[in-house]
Order: structure tokens, then sequence, then C-alpha cells
């Protein structure tokens, strides 16, 4: 027997009915307008997520910087000019010698001097101001020096190319550097050392 009709369910199998799909409808409208509600949160979350992505991609992905300039070494920012011979006059030291210097940071932080020495081992050596002192770029300072002659037997008759001996610190290192003021320094050494030792003589 043959005709025409809805086909029928297999087996195991069964027809979704119109009470079924209501309530499947029904399953279905507290989420729909859970999300009707929500909609522009969820919308702002899913951009904040995707711009916090992107962004990590742009920071993971850019140029390297190029690294800040390197702070120079204290020696190479100081330079110590030789001012005037300080010998003579009130106030003059008897046994020994008195001068004057400029020290320029020419660049970068400020300076530190620990300490200023010579190499003779007849002489002392004072400064005003004392050390430790700071001095920073674009502010020279003058430093007044005394030496005393201790023992004239350990002095040189004739300072040939004498040096101060100068202890400096900035923020990149610690450094200690001979600085040669030049044949100025060199001659009013010489003649205050001769003086100095004339005088103990007498």
């Amino acid at each position: 027997m043959s005709g025409t009709g809805p086909p029928e369910p297999g087996e195991g199998t069964r027809a979704w009915d119109a009470v079924e799909w209501e309530a499947a409808g029904r399953r279905r409208a507290p989420l729909a307008a859970l999300y009707a509600r929500h909609r522009r949160a969820a919308l702002a979350a899913a951009a904040a997520v995707i711009a916090v992505a992107g962004g990590g991609y742009l920071y993971a992905t850019r140029p390297p910087q190029p690294p800040p300039p390197q702070v120079p070494y204290p020696a190479q920012a100081m330079t110590i000019s030789y001012l005037r011979d300080g010998t003579a006059g009130a106030g003059a030291p008897v046994r020994g010698f008195r001068f004057d210097v400029l020290l320029s940071v020419d660049a970068g932080p400020p300076i530190t001097v620990s300490r200023v020495g010579q190499p003779y081992a007849g002489l002392r050596l004072t400064t005003e101001p004392r050390t430790p002192f700071r001095t920073k770029a674009g502010s020279p300072r003058k430093i007044t020096i005394t030496m005393d002659v201790t023992e004239c037997g350990k002095v040189p008759k004739d300072a040939g190319l004498p040096f101060l001996e100068v202890t400096l610190r900035n923020t990149r290192a610690i450094q200690n550097q001979s600085f040669i003021l030049g044949r100025r320094y060199a001659q009013h050494l010489s003649k205050g050392l001769k003086v100095a030792c004339s005088n103990s003589l007498r």
C-alpha cells in the first residue's frame, strides 16, 4: 500500500512537536534578555581585552631604545688650572709655598675631590677649603693650596715637571689622577722651596 504523508520518525528517534519548540524558546529567552541587558558592558569588556592584547603586542615588538649617554669619568670631565703664586704677601707661609688653582667641571654630574696630594716626601700639603669638597658643572671653584716644607733634604732643588695627585669621584667612578699645572707653576714652586729652605737655615 502506498501513500503520501508526513515522514515517520525512525526507530529510536522522535519528532519535536510544537510544545518542545516552545519549551526550548522559553529556555533561551532568559539568556537573550541577559545579553540584551548587558550587551554594552560585554562589548566594552571585549574591546578592552582586544586593546590590552594589541598594546602588549606593540610593546613586545617595539624597536629597542638606544641606551642613555654614559656619565663621563671624573678625570675626563674636570680640569685644574694654575692661577697665581701666593708665596708673597700677608699670611704667606715662612717655610712653604702657597698658590691658587681653579677647578672646573666641564660636563656631567658634580665631582667630589676627596684628596689632593703631591709626590715629594719633604712637603706637607693642605687645601682651603679642606677635602672633601664638591664642584659642579658651570660653577668653577678656586682652591688655595699650601705646601709646608717638613724636610729640605727630601724636596727637589728644581722642580722640573711637578704635578698634583687628586682623587676624584662622581656617580660613575673613583679615580686617582695626576694633573700637571705647567711651567709657571714649576717655576714658582722651585722658587718657593728655595726660599723656604733658605729660611730654615737662618
